[in-house]
């Protein structure tokens, strides 16, 4: 018997070729998908350090920004950046709001790449210090609560609840201000 020689046929051939030709063609397009998705990010990053930048650079001034709408071109990253400012006024008096949205130069002008919010206020609490005075209602020392020496001469622990107070009860006058009347029991202790 004569032995065969089997070899591939020309379909055979051609199939093989365009699987491996669709396979490809996936590859290709997942690398050109992230090499886009790396600059789309990259520029998106820049974008967001110059509305940062320009953020930092209206904080950093000694006076308050003026309540309009600005913008102007920057070059950052080899490249050229359109920002645009919203100063608005807040519901606090001495702060003011701050939007800026940042988009290529070539970009339309309704498109933003990068869009930040900042404030610009005057400070609360006194330079160099975290401690701020709020001028509320109960601003004097806290009221209610038993100490140590309390609890001693009394001879009876504090008992849950012993330190509320009611809400609608009228806050209680100060002693300086008020001296204790000794022929009003209602005032002894």
């Amino acid at each position: 018997m004569r032995a065969r020689n089997r070899a591939f046929t020309l379909i055979e051939v051609m199939v093989a070729l365009l699987v491996v030709a669709i396979g490809m063609l996936g590859a290709i397009t997942a690398v050109s998908q992230a090499a886009g998705n790396s600059g789309y990010l990259r520029d998106k990053t820049v974008a967001h350090w110059v509305a940062m930048n320009k953020l930092t650079e209206v904080r950093l001034q000694k006076n308050a920004p003026s309540i309009d709408k600005t913008s102007d071109e920057v070059e950052m990253g080899g490249r050229k950046w359109k920002w645009t400012m919203n100063v608005t006024q807040t519901q606090v008096e001495t702060m003011r709001r701050i939007d800026i949205t940042v988009r290529p130069e070539e970009a339309r002008e309704t498109s933003r790449l990068a869009s930040i919010t900042g404030f610009y206020g005057t400070a609360v609490a006194p330079p160099g210090s975290a401690l701020v005075s709020w001028q509320g209602a109960d601003s004097g020392p806290q009221q209610g609560g038993k100490g140590k020496e309390d609890e001693e001469q009394q001879g009876e622990p504090n008992q849950p609840g012993d330190d509320e107070e009611d809400p609608g009860a009228p806050p209680e006058p100060d002693d300086a201000d008020n001296p204790v009347d000794p022929s009003d029991p209602t005032q002894q202790q």
